[in-house]
């Protein structure tokens, strides 16, 4: 019993387990939602971008300090990475005016989060404004998951294993984003997309 009369029930290993692998989601769901990047929360929190970013893919357990300082720049408490009984809502509404600005290291897009948090949900989608002549960079990126990419206004050429493929409006495009892959928006108009990805899929 604790000081309030309540019974308290001991967790058992997989509880743990449970709750240990979970803290990297809730890290990246709380980052994101703040629009910072890995090395912005590191210098935050005073702690090194590595070890945010091995926290995240469940690659390495905090220490109760790292935690405590993570949580301070996030300001939030320990309890948000450890509590079992958060509650989890039904469904996520976003409305059009509380949309959160997402971060991204590329330059000449901006993306405005639709899908809300994180959590235990593997979609996030955002509506994106790509400027003209934006791209994604010369190196093709790499990474665990899926986008679908639906083109609203404007033009975007991707590129994904090699294979250049242009889109007009009401055009889409869905790919493993464990092939080589880039994006551009090839003409001096701005382009407009609603832009979903799906996170670590095997």
């Amino acid at each position: 019993m604790d000081t309030d009369g309540r019974k308290i029930t001991p967790l058992t290993l997989p509880d743990i387990e449970r709750t240990v692998s979970a803290l990297g989601a809730k890290l990246a769901m709380a980052r994101t939602e703040r629009g910072w990047s890995l090395a912005e929360l590191a210098r935050r929190a005073g702690v090194s971008t590595a070890s945010v970013h091995k926290i995240e893919k469940s690659g390495m357990t905090p220490t109760i300090a790292t935690l405590m300082k993570v949580a301070a720049a996030l300001d939030t408490s320990v309890s948000f990475f450890i509590d079992e009984d958060v509650a989890v809502p039904a469904a996520i509404v976003v409305r059009r005016d509380e949309r959160a600005r997402l971060y991204t290291s590329k330059s000449g897009i901006a993306l405005d989060n639709v899908s809300g948090r994180y959590g235990r949900y593997r979609l996030a989608g955002a509506e994106a404004r790509v400027e003209p002549l934006a791209n994604s960079g010369r190196d093709p990126m790499r990474h665990p998951g899926e986008e679908l990419v639906y083109l609203l206004e404007g033009a975007m050429c991707f590129t994904v294993d090699g294979e250049a493929i242009d889109l007009g409006p009401g055009d889409s495009i869905h790919f493993r984003t464990d092939r080589p892959h880039r994006w551009a928006n090839p003409t001096e108009r701005p382009a407009r997309a609603l832009w979903f990805m799906v996170r670590g899929v095997d």
